[in-house]
């Protein structure tokens, strides 16, 4: 009888506590309709940059010139599309076939590593969670995340991300994602957008942007700060430039 008694208040405080988070959820839900016809002025991954710059004793810095689609070079836009989702117009927010890539990398590193410190047992082996560092994600998950999530890595970031993600393919046009992606992403310490980053890397509007400019740009997006930050290391720049070069003739904007 104690046992009973004990169990249930444990299922209904585990009900309880399930109910606030849902009730959580919902009241801090962002407004994604809104984005139709609102340009965002900042986004999460931008004030965290602002935050940081300011704990680290520096002036916080955000250079941001929206411009609508209309007026960012379709160079720029097949080149950011063969650079980080060249599936975009085919898939609904997820790239299952880039995700089971992920994983299958994750799995062939992690058997390397494993090998290499000598705890490997093809018997008793479990494969690590994979990173999804190579390009796993789409363009709307991207946005999703920059728009609304903090820098923790964890599964339920990953489940806002996926909701976040399902809400704003349904919610706006393929062609409408990408205005906003273009306008609010990160390239260069304090420098978002593409007509910010046009500006200051080439001194020009981002409707001017040649192939190669625009490949430069794209190049640079999956870490504009260290991995392919263009002063620390431009050959790897370059490398990425040259790759995105040729897939960007593949690339048809279906809008």
């Amino acid at each position: 009888m104690l046992m009973w008694y004990w169990t249930k208040i444990l299922f209904l405080t585990l009900c309880g506590a399930v109910a606030v988070w849902l009730i959580y959820e919902i009241v801090t839900f962002p407004s994604i309709a809104k984005l139709k016809t609102e340009n965002p002025s900042t986004t999460s991954m931008i004030e965290y940059r602002l935050s940081e710059a300011r704990e680290d004793g520096k002036e916080p810095r955000k250079y941001m010139i929206w411009q609508p689609i209309s007026q960012i070079s379709p160079n720029l836009q097949r080149a950011v599309l063969a650079g980080e989702d060249a599936r975009f117009f085919e898939h609904h927010g997820f790239d299952w076939d880039a995700i089971e890539k992920a994983w299958d990398e994750a799995v062939k590193e992690g058997e390397k590593e494993a090998k290499e410190e000598g705890d490997y047992d093809p018997n008793d082996w479990i494969p690590p969670m994979p990173s999804f560092k190579r390009g796993a994600s789409t363009i709307s998950q991207q946005l999703a995340k920059n728009l609304f999530l903090s820098e923790d890595r964890n599964f339920l970031r990953k489940g806002r991300e996926a909701v976040y993600t399902y809400f704003l393919e349904r919610e706006l046009s393929k062609k409408r994602i990408l205005e906003v992606y273009l306008n609010v992403i990160e390239w260069g310490d304090g420098v978002y957008g593409a007509e910010a980053a046009s500006r200051v890397y080439f001194n020009k509007s981002a409707s001017q942007l040649s192939p190669q400019e625009a490949a430069y740009l794209s190049a640079m997006i999956p870490s504009p700060l260290n991995v392919f930050n263009p002063k620390k290391n431009p050959k790897r720049i370059a490398r990425r430039q040259k790759a995105i070069l040729r897939g960007m003739n593949s690339i048809k904007l279906a809008y």
